[in-house]
């Protein structure tokens, strides 16, 4: 894999990677898809993204397989500059994002799926797919408030897994819902209510959707009533919750066993 040396701080050729500490939200970076570490790197590299170019330190980039993008060579110093904050993993990447995918074509090719409402915040976001790759999910739905889950942080904490698991937005929230039933999908309901059956006893249908609600406000009432069953995890008594994406990962191991 060659190996393209810069020492010019302002090369235009790193444009992809200049000032990220605000990039994501920037419009004309909403098309850019970042990857931060090797590890998420060469998951990248292996995804359905197609990659525009890497810039690293060298020990970094020896590590990664070939790949057609350029791949730049920096200075640690150089690289900091270049993306506005210390970077510490040594090497990113860039790719194009793919087209939006319909959440009802994908309901065709899925039968374990995760339904997130409201959950807008990237590292929450990041961590429950990569636990949604961990246990097998098939892919992940998303209502219009929540976060992107492209955002580089979010990329950053699913280590790269979010570049694998297909997600899709259902626009029309809550009323969407109904493609799941419609599709024979079993709709549970992460909830703390001690009305909710523990999910331990909970037998996971053949096609399942598990509705999982922001820290704090939790699941909207509406999307409670969209669902078929009310579900728990039972806790130490003074303990009244769990982080989404620990619960979520409590849940996926119950129903993926």
């Amino acid at each position: 894999m060659p190996l393209i040396e810069i020492a010019d701080v302002g090369d235009a050729r790193l444009a992809d990677f200049r000032d990220l500490t605000d990039a994501d939200v920037r419009p004309d970076r909403r098309g850019i898809v970042i990857a931060e570490g090797v590890t998420a790197v060469k998951r990248l590299i292996t995804s359905p993204y197609r990659v525009r170019a890497v810039v690293g330190l060298r020990q970094r980039l020896t590590s990664l397989s070939t790949v057609d993008a350029p791949v730049y060579v920096v200075d640690k110093w150089m690289l900091s500059d270049v993306v506005g904050f210390h970077v510490t993993r040594g090497v990113l990447a860039s790719a194009d994002r793919l087209p939006p995918r319909s959440a009802v074509t994908l309901l065709s090719e899925t039968r374990r799926v995760a339904v997130l409402e409201g959950l807008n915040d990237f590292e929450n976001l990041g961590a429950l797919f990569r636990n949604a790759a961990a246990f097998g999910l098939d892919a992940v739905l998303l209502d219009p408030r929540c976060a992107d889950p492209l955002y580089r942080r979010s990329v950053r904490v699913s280590m790269g897994h979010v570049l694998h698991v297909p997600f899709a937005v259902i626009d029309d929230w809550p009323g969407g819902l109904k493609s799941l039933r419609d599709r024979g999908f079993a709709m549970l309901a992460m909830t703390p209510r001690t009305a909710a059956v523990p999910l331990r006893t909970v037998v996971a249908p053949r096609k399942w959707a598990l509705l999982l609600g922001a820290e704090g406000p939790g699941l909207s009432d509406a999307a409670l009533a969209a669902a078929d069953t009310l579900v728990r995890i039972p806790m130490a008594r003074g303990v009244d919750s769990l982080n989404v994406a620990t619960a979520a990962a409590v849940a996926f191991a119950q129903l993926t066993q």
